[in-house]
């Protein structure tokens, strides 16, 4: 009920930039630029978590690029959305590679999941809305692509404010796992992993885990989904994309080429 009176209300009420506040606009050209970026980038946390796939990240985590994630995430604007998982959809393309061709299977964006308190708390399921915007986008572009949300947390994890990455990856050790069926959806298509934003980068480590953790069923003797004579047990290589990762891991990929974007929201 909460998210749907704030739909109602962003149509008839003073609306303001989500970034930077300027009146009578939800994005400026300007927080609408900061959001695109350069193009997504390849970057990773220092440091990293292990496990943690290759992920693409599309804007640093800065200024109004934050201050929009903010207001979507926290204050319930939920018309950002749209802009926020078109940025999204290009992270995932980057991550996802060049299209194969009309066989090619479809992507599966696989959001790791917030906690059922802070859906309630925040009347809002925020990475899921992205994801399930970014999804329309590739659709509109000729990529096949779906929304999979089979992760759920499997215990209580401890709010992440205040924790330092240590302290992130052992709260978030074990805690998220694949719901019943899911594996067999995820051998529909490519998996790869969505989230807002990258601090530590323990989320998303916790997230890959957790899918290479299910087994595959078998088709022929062959993991459905994979080539033959593929030396991968399981799922593919997992990749990941967030709209935003800490500026400090651009300042990692720009020094070091060949390092690669991680990017892990915590919930």
């Amino acid at each position: 009920m909460r998210g749907w009176w704030r739909e109602i209300a962003g149509l008839v009420l003073p609306v303001a930039c989500g970034g930077c506040g300027r009146p009578r606009t939800e994005l400026c050209p300007s927080c609408a630029g900061a959001l695109r970026g350069t193009g997504p980038s390849l970057v990773r946390p220092s440091p990293e978590p292990a496990g943690l796939p290759e992920v693409h990240a599309a804007a640093p985590y800065a200024d109004g690029v934050r201050e929009l994630l903010l207001a979507h995430k926290e204050r319930g604007a939920l018309t950002l959305a749209r802009p926020l998982g078109a940025a999204l959809a290009t992270a995932v393309e980057a991550a996802a590679g060049a299209p194969t061709g009309p066989g090619e299977r479809p992507l599966l964006l696989v959001p790791v999941p917030s906690s059922r308190r802070s859906v309630r708390a925040r009347g809002h399921d925020p990475t899921r809305r992205v994801a399930l915007a970014a999804a329309a986008r590739l659709r509109r572009t000729g990529r096949a692509a779906r929304v999979v949300p089979v992760l759920r947390q499997r215990r209580h994890v401890a709010d992440q404010a205040g924790l330092g990455a240590p302290a992130r990856l052992a709260n978030l050790a074990g805690a998220l796992e694949v719901v019943p069926g899911g594996a067999r959806l995820l051998t529909a298509g490519r998996v790869v992993l969505v989230d807002d934003l990258m601090t530590t980068g323990a989320s998303l480590a916790e997230a890959a885990r957790a899918i290479g953790a299910v087994h595959l069923p078998f088709i022929h003797g062959i993991p459905h989904g994979l080539p033959a004579g593929s030396p991968q047990h399981g799922f593919e290589q997992r990749v990941a994309a967030v709209i935003a990762s800490s500026p400090a891991s651009f300042e990692i990929n720009r020094n070091s080429p060949g390092t690669w974007i991680v990017a892990g929201g915590e919930r």
